[in-house]
């Protein structure tokens, strides 16, 4: 399995002004801070505990290593600000954006991610949570403004191949022989993904957190309204990857492809396996070294079973 895991920044490590501004805005000292390791951010992800017993969960992240991470916070704050009560999320209690860091804080959530290899009561609870709230509140985007840049994976690859800047070398020789079949038919998928339940966007292991009582999803950034099953579609690839079941029986047993059209699903699992592919063809981001391993990973799985959907040779 490819780690889930970045390079975090330790709490002591993060500019003293920002902690004495998170002290001062939790309205206490911090006298323990545990680094959460899970995801790919290179910023802080810290449990606090106060010198008053009181917990809270903060991430912050600067410019450097990735200059892209502070706009994920800054998304992030804006989604998790627009999240009724009702959602499976952490309760968002503040944010700052200073000096070129943002920073927010979270209601602590006293849970554990799913145990990997996955266990199937584990895995139950979680597709027992996935699209719950429909419709999805106001400030929610949908999914074709959030991801029409994201999910353009084998049109780009045919693009640089075209180009003679991608020679497609390491590509599973069945993608590369239907790549322009595969371009094509990725580029339906907006109107195949539409709907209007409120979407996570990045479900997988490391973005769950299991109560005794609560199935509740973090990180929020990429969420979007959608058709209810595409969180279910997003998140199997990486439940095999993890140990869990095939994603093919597994989404056909769930309630929500009853209602799903097959088309509809093999034109938005192309787009999926397009990105994974093809994002893992670039260069690590600076400051996630394991991220593109953990795209392939998944890639494959998704890859496979869209060539089981399309029944293409």
């Amino acid at each position: 399995m490819p780690p889930a895991t970045g390079q975090r920044l330790a709490w002591r490590d993060a500019p003293a002004w920002l902690r004495a501004e998170v002290e001062a805005r939790l309205g206490g000292r911090v006298v323990e801070a545990a680094t959460q390791p899970g995801g790919f951010s290179p910023g802080v992800a810290v449990r606090l505990r106060l010198a008053d017993g009181r917990r809270a969960f903060v991430k912050a992240v600067g410019p450097r290593p990735n200059p892209d991470s502070p706009g994920m916070h800054r998304a992030e704050a804006r989604i998790a600000a627009a999240l009724p009560r009702s959602a499976p999320a952490a309760r968002l209690l503040w944010s700052l954006d200073r000096r070129g860091w943002v920073a927010l804080a979270f209601e602590d959530v006293d849970g554990t991610h799913p145990v990997l290899p996955w266990r199937p009561d584990e895995l139950a609870r979680v597709l027992g949570m996935v699209a719950v709230l429909t419709p999805a509140p106001p400030g929610i985007p949908p999914i074709a403004e959030r991801l029409d840049d994201v999910l353009r994976g084998w049109r780009r690859l045919a693009a640089a191949h075209a180009d003679g800047t991608d020679d497609l070398s390491g590509l599973d020789p069945w993608a590369a022989r239907h790549l322009d079949r595969l371009a094509e038919l990725e580029a339906a998928w907006p109107p195949a993904a539409a709907g209007s339940t409120l979407l996570h966007g990045d479900l997988r292991a490391d973005n769950l957190l299991l109560t005794p009582t609560r199935v509740v999803a973090v990180d929020w950034p990429s969420a979007c309204a959608g058709a209810a099953w595409v969180d279910l579609l997003l998140l199997l690839p990486s439940v095999a990857m993890q140990g869990g079941p095939a994603p093919q029986p597994t989404f056909a047993a769930h309630p929500l492809a009853a209602r799903a059209d097959p088309a509809d699903v093999t034109t938005t699992l192309a787009a999926w396996a397009g990105f994974l592919l093809g994002s893992s063809r670039l260069p690590p981001p600076p400051g996630l070294p394991t991220l593109r391993a953990f795209q392939l990973g998944q890639g494959r799985v998704a890859l496979a079973w869209l060539r089981e959907r399309t029944g293409w040779t």
